[in-house]
């Protein structure tokens, strides 16, 4: 039977590369394979798992209509959801930012930050018990907190009701960022955080720096320092799967928002572009 099944993944036509893949290995390089259950034979590529990962976040389709070159659905979703739980995202995004804040020389950990938040609809999935409203800009979903550096790289991320406040997403993402930058010492928000955090970021001893939109100015107008966490979240919506929130656990909807992060930085540092399924 492993013979027959080894036969038929031979048999299996190649895969045609798409835009959201990741860059293929280097000459020589081997990729991993899942080893499968009782040391059988190794049964999927992880590199195509982790890019069937990413089809899902940039184009924002189910999973179960993956398309059928890539590996089962079910076995994608089981990888997304263990990687998820056990960190992986984070800790890849971790170590592409260091990276890349390198390749600008700037020091691996950053000491200025920039949050802001953005209330989103969700998916008739989502359970009550994790949406709420957010009255103030009347949508009724979930609110991602989002805590980049100067160089627009994500270092926190938060999803809650949309019904939680300003101040305890802040809360929470200082939190998070003292846990994993401990260097960081400023952070500039927006006026919707209100002095708690700015409380809070003194405990931690970060200098939390309320900046607010000058009165003088008419229409929109780019706020300084806000704007670069502000285009964060405009890149991160080119994801089709954050235009709004279609997980069903708010850990997962973090995860979604940290893997367009990992793509984005991915991109940043190859410089490779993919072609599409147009791409003869």
């Amino acid at each position: 039977m492993d013979c027959d099944r080894t036969a038929s993944l031979s048999l299996r036509p190649v895969r045609r590369p798409v835009s959201p893949d990741l860059a293929p290995p280097d000459s020589g390089e081997q990729a991993r394979t899942d080893a499968g259950v009782g040391g059988r034979a190794p049964t999927h590529d992880l590199r195509e798992i982790f890019n069937a990962i990413l089809y899902v976040n940039r184009t924002g389709i189910a999973w179960r209509y993956l398309p059928h070159d890539f590996p089962p659905h079910a076995t994608v979703y089981g990888y997304f959801a263990a990687w998820s739980k056990e960190g992986i995202f984070t800790d890849l995004n971790y170590q592409l930012t260091g990276v890349v804040r390198d390749h600008h020389g700037r020091t691996t950990t950053p000491t200025a930050s920039i949050m802001d938040s953005q209330s989103v609809k969700n998916s008739t999935n989502v359970p009550l018990s994790t949406q709420g409203t957010d009255a103030g800009k009347r949508i009724i979903g979930r609110k991602r907190g989002i805590l980049t550096d100067t160089l627009d790289l994500l270092l926190a991320v938060i999803v809650t009701a949309a019904s939680a406040s300003d101040n305890t997403v802040g809360m929470d993402l200082l939190d998070q960022a003292n846990t994993t930058y401990p260097t960081l010492t400023k952070a500039w928000v927006d006026a919707g955080f209100k002095n708690r955090v700015v409380e809070h970021g003194a405990h931690l001893a970060v200098d939390v720096e309320i900046v607010t939109k000058d009165p003088q100015a008419e229409g929109l107008s780019v706020v300084k320092r806000r704007w670069v966490v502000e285009r964060t979240i405009g890149w991160l919506m080119h994801h089709r799967r954050l235009v709004r929130d279609y997980e069903t656990r708010p850990d997962n909807s973090a995860s979604m928002i940290t893997l367009a992060m990992i793509d984005n930085l991915a991109k940043r540092l190859t410089a490779e572009t993919t072609p599409t399924w147009r791409g003869d």
